[in-house]
């Protein structure tokens, strides 16, 4: 089989299991579709552009706190260390890290958008000529497993941000878990977030200008483009929602009329004020977080915390 013939064949695998996922999440009540799947180009700017919004708070407080430790990171994991980042986006948090460890030997940046990653990668290399860089399109809520020889011992894993939010707790158990086997003896340096401000969270996650209902509602346009459905992103409007047990921030997409739709050969129906759920941001205190990575074999190292938000940095190492 051709490399083209691969690709074509990969790509209409990945269709199938976005249509057999958004399917199994519409059909039903309480209506959700996998955050994964909000990951494609547009989002990615998207994403970039509420990263700089002032009332974005996590991105700014991460960027505050991560060139205070860098060095001290370095001094703990040792010169020509391989640094793997689980969602790379922009790779632009990954300078800091870059430039305070001794003679990093490679950079692997894995990411699910595979054009947005690459042309990232392709931004961050000339500055970095010493330091082999290699994209890695996958799936980090599944196994991944590294191109051989890429990433050669010592290795730092990287997963920054509120990525990790992203899971439930058991889920989070999962993805710390899998991260060990994609790693092996490393050390592991996550952001997470406790924040439980109703007012903070809401201006961060609901409003930013616009920015994050265009984000969401692009899903709709995604799923019209790659799936053929047609849904009217006109007839939803976003809505950020706090919840409890375990507190969370949830978003909507709110269904502002009766509505039905076409995907994949079946109806979907919405009536007025019915939502789809499109991503959740658990906020995790450092002591549960810490916990959760212990229960996976994880050592805790170090653990930095913000002054103005309390969002943590932890470092963890297996053997």
């Amino acid at each position: 089989m051709s490399a083209a013939e691969s690709a074509g064949e990969s790509g209409r695998d990945e269709r199938a299991e976005f249509l057999r996922d958004a399917l199994a999440g519409l059909s039903g009540p309480g209506k959700s579709l996998p955050g994964k799947y909000l990951w494609d180009e547009t989002c990615s700017d998207l994403f970039d552009r509420i990263c700089a919004h002032p009332d974005y708070y996590p991105t700014k407080r991460e960027m505050a706190l991560l060139p205070q430790v860098a060095s001290e990171v370095a001094a703990i994991v040792g010169p020509r260390v391989s640094v793997v980042e689980f969602g790379s986006g922009a790779s632009r948090k990954i300078r800091t890290l870059l430039d305070a460890l001794e003679a990093p030997a490679a950079f692997l940046g894995l990411d699910i958008s595979g054009a947005y990653l690459e042309a990232a990668l392709r931004r961050l290399a000339p500055d970095y000529p010493d330091v082999a860089m290699t994209p890695v399109v996958a799936d980090y809520s599944k196994p991944v497993r590294l191109p051989p020889a890429a990433a050669e011992p010592p290795i730092l894993g990287f997963f920054p941000g509120t990525s990790i939010g992203n899971f439930t707790p058991e889920q989070a158990g999962g993805f710390l878990a899998r991260a060990r086997e994609t790693l092996g003896p490393s050390h592991f340096l996550v952001g997470a977030d406790p924040t439980r401000d109703p007012g903070r969270l809401r201006r961060a996650y609901g409003e930013a200008d616009g920015l994050m209902a265009a984000l969401h509602l692009n899903l709709l346009d995604r799923m019209n483009r790659e799936l053929g459905s047609d849904f009217d992103r006109d007839a939803f409007r976003h809505e950020a929602r706090l919840a409890d047990d375990p507190f969370r921030v949830e978003a909507h997409l709110v269904a502002i009329r009766p509505a039905a739709y076409q995907l994949g050969g079946r109806t979907i129906r919405f009536a007025a004020g019915e939502t789809i759920r499109t991503d959740t941001s658990h906020k995790y205190a450092p002591e549960t977080f810490r916990a959760l990575a212990t229960a996976q074999g994880w050592e805790p190292i170090r653990l930095w915390i913000d002054d103005d938000s309390g969002f943590s940095l932890h470092l963890f190492r297996a053997g």
